[in-house]
């Protein structure tokens, strides 16, 4: 069995299944897990942008250790789990202006949808949540033509 460089492994020219799935998949049930305990335990939303932006703005500062709690949890544990399981391989620009940026528009993004992909994906559509519904059918379409155009249209990788 080889790994043609694709993440497809093939045997004898059959090809199996992608298993790049089984992370996102393992990443999902972590995250999801994550969010029940987080609604059952603070009866809040773990929307990872308002928990962050209530300590921006102040709104927050009612359970501050809390909240610094949580992002730091958000920013240690890669960082005690990339040694062990080894480095991601991201495609991730080498620019460091290019990380801000981005970071400073999904920023804006969160605020502007009132939410990000944790609160309405996660936990807006666990809840049924009308609101999480539609926003994640938007940026989830966002997403789609993003990729049309910057691949397909603009030739970007």
């Amino acid at each position: 069995m080889q790994n043609e460089g694709d993440g497809a492994l093939r045997a004898s020219g059959v090809e199996f299944m992608q298993t790049d799935w089984i992370m996102g998949a393992i990443g999902g049930l972590i995250i999801g897990c994550a969010g029940a305990l987080f609604l059952l335990m603070n009866g809040r939303i773990m929307g990872a942008s308002g928990i962050l932006g209530g300590l921006v703005d102040g709104s927050g500062r009612a359970n501050a250790g809390e909240r610094l709690s949580f992002i730091a949890g958000l920013v240690a544990l890669p960082m005690i789990v990339a040694p062990l399981i080894g480095r991601a391989d991201t495609h991730l620009t080498g620019s460091l202006g290019v990380v801000v940026a981005a970071g400073l528009l999904v920023g804006l993004g969160t605020r502007i949808a009132g939410g990000c992909t944790s609160g309405h994906g996660v936990c807006g559509i666990s809840r049924l949540s009308v609101r999480g519904l539609t926003a994640t059918a938007f940026y989830i379409i966002g997403g789609g033509i993003s990729v049309v155009i910057f691949r397909h249209v603009l030739g970007a990788v």
